[in-house]
């Protein structure tokens, strides 16, 4: 089944644009859910992402239980660990960190992840994961032990998601980072663009409806809000169907 991806190709050959929305099982609890999944399906959201850097242990499976009752998008996984891996989403972005150089992020934890993924019915979507600089300390480089990649050598962030999409990954995925001062730079996401075969997220730092425009008339095929969102869900009503 390739039912996820092969829905993003087919928008991509439509000129459709893409946003997921991110939810972070640390800051979204069941119980707040109802309100918020009202609005994102009122919105022109086309997948929901769950995941988070630092998440507790079967907090991201009670979580996608609720949204699984309340939505009929996609749920895409977005795992900053082993734990956060539940049969109940739809797919799983398999993240490789290609920005970073800690193997743990580049191979190992995936190594770790088969034993819950051999008999999944999850849609497993290889992802080159790449971690631009923005202003500040991102979660992922806390966590990682990596540093993003500098927003100065443009070649460089071309060259690593290159790489990535001939390594095999079906996905691109350029990451401000959680709470990002600063977006993405448009300039590197028309670049990057200009290179890949591959759909190309765009993620981190993007809070305004002209952010966000702006970041797919660049070239970006899928963004990806979270901070936006948890900060000021009116953010909501500039993205109504």
């Amino acid at each position: 089944m390739k039912a996820i991806y092969d829905n993003i190709l087919r928008s991509i050959s439509e000129e459709k644009k893409l946003l997921a929305v991110l939810i972070d099982p640390d800051k979204m609890k069941p119980e707040g859910l109802s309100g918020f999944m009202q609005k994102l399906n009122q919105s022109v959201a086309t997948h929901i992402f769950v995941g988070g850097s630092t998440v507790d242990d079967y907090a991201t499976e009670i979580l996608v239980a609720e949204i699984k009752k309340q939505t009929k998008l996609p749920i895409v996984l977005f795992p900053g660990d082993v734990t956060q891996i539940t049969n109940r989403a739809d797919a799983l972005l398999f993240l490789s960190l290609i920005s970073g150089d800690n193997p743990e992020y580049l191979i190992g934890k995936h190594i770790k992840s088969i034993s819950k993924l051999r008999d999944s019915n999850l849609e497993v979507i290889p992802t080159g994961y790449l971690l631009i600089e923005n202003g500040k300390q991102t979660s992922v480089e806390k966590v990682t032990q990596t540093k993003p990649l500098s927003i100065t050598n443009v070649q460089n962030i071309v060259d690593t998601a290159k790489a990535g999409e001939l390594l095999g990954m079906k996905l691109i995925y350029l990451e401000a980072g959680s709470g990002a001062l600063k977006a993405v730079p448009l300039e590197i996401i028309s670049f990057v663009k200009q290179e890949l075969s591959v759909p190309l997220i765009v993620g981190g730092g993007i809070r305004t409806k002209k952010q966000l425009e702006d970041a797919y008339n660049s070239g970006a095929d899928l963004v990806v809000i979270g901070t936006a969102f948890e900060d000021d869900e009116s953010f909501f009503n500039e993205l109504l169907k």
